[in-house]
């Protein structure tokens, strides 16, 4: 059985995607909000852990058959936002 905390789960590593993972200057400066996925799993844990835990998920993800979104730089994830904007503004979508 599916519980409604398990859909939310699945729902937030469908919808969020880390970027920049291995940039510890902006994960310092924006507070560690480039781990998006970590941030919105486990929101009582300090963002410090963060790239610690993120490899744990990343398996567990893979191991359970699940999306794990990661854009490797900040410059690729604002073009793959843009590109999801511009997709989601289409009358054909």
């Amino acid at each position: 059985m599916v519980t409604s905390w398990r859909l939310w789960a699945i729902h937030e590593l469908g919808n969020t995607t880390n970027f920049a993972p291995n940039n510890r200057v902006l994960s310092w400066f924006i507070g560690g909000l480039n781990y998006q996925i970590e941030h919105h799993l486990f929101t009582r844990i300090c963002h410090v852990h963060y790239p610690k835990i993120a490899p744990i998920v990343k398996a567990t993800t893979a191991e359970f058959g699940l999306p794990y979104h990661e854009q490797p730089t900040f410059l690729k994830a604002l073009q793959e936002h843009a590109k999801m904007l511009k997709k989601l503004g289409r009358e054909d979508f």
